[in-house]
């Protein structure tokens, strides 16, 4: 993600969206793991909350917004895997 100084062109776009993708459905994926002490509806919600995060990451222009938005996306996924549900992110 290098081409725009500060927006995000459409190739910039096009670069990482094999990324986010994969991103948002390993993410879905790991929400219905065993190790995760989660009842259906709360899985369901999750993933709902899931969706609705990266429907919205999707309108972002700003690199670096979208680069905070993958590792965030990175974060909650190594979390997820380990059994443990990601909440707060301190800064």
């Amino acid at each position: 993600m290098a081409k725009g100084l500060i927006w995000a062109t459409t190739e910039d776009l096009g670069r990482n969206r094999q990324r986010v993708l994969s991103l948002y459905r390993q993410i879905l994926r790991s929400l219905n793991s065993p190790k995760l002490p989660l009842n259906l509806g709360a899985r369901l919600a999750k993933q709902a909350e899931v969706r609705t995060i990266f429907m919205l990451g999707s309108d972002e222009r700003s690199i670096h917004n979208i680069a905070d938005l993958i590792d965030t996306a990175e974060y909650c996924l190594s979390r997820l895997k380990n059994g443990e549900i990601p909440k707060h992110i301190p800064t």
